[in-house]
């Protein structure tokens, strides 16, 4: 990407579930994306601030930046490969 320029982030929404869905809808994109691409999950769930890191170090996966913006989390995730779970 240019020094510069504003990376556009695919954008997984899992507001409004449970644990166990925003693991598993992040984990259903990376299937779905190139090694090394980065989206964001959005959750309002507060369980994905334990299971996203742990799902990121078991499959090599690196969360970029985590933010608040009144009860949504969004996560900026990178992948560490197509076809990892």
């Amino acid at each position: 990407m240019a020094r510069g320029s504003i990376e556009t982030l695919k954008e997984v929404d899992a507001t409004g579930t449970l644990c166990p869905m925003p693991l598993i809808r992040a984990q259903d994109f990376v299937r779905s994306i190139e090694p090394g691409d980065r989206f964001a999950l959005l959750a309002n769930d507060p369980g994905v601030y334990q299971d996203i890191p742990a799902w990121c170090r078991m499959h090599g996966h690196e969360i970029i930046s985590t933010a608040e913006n009144g009860h949504v989390i969004r996560m900026v995730i990178q992948s560490a490969g197509a076809g990892s779970s």
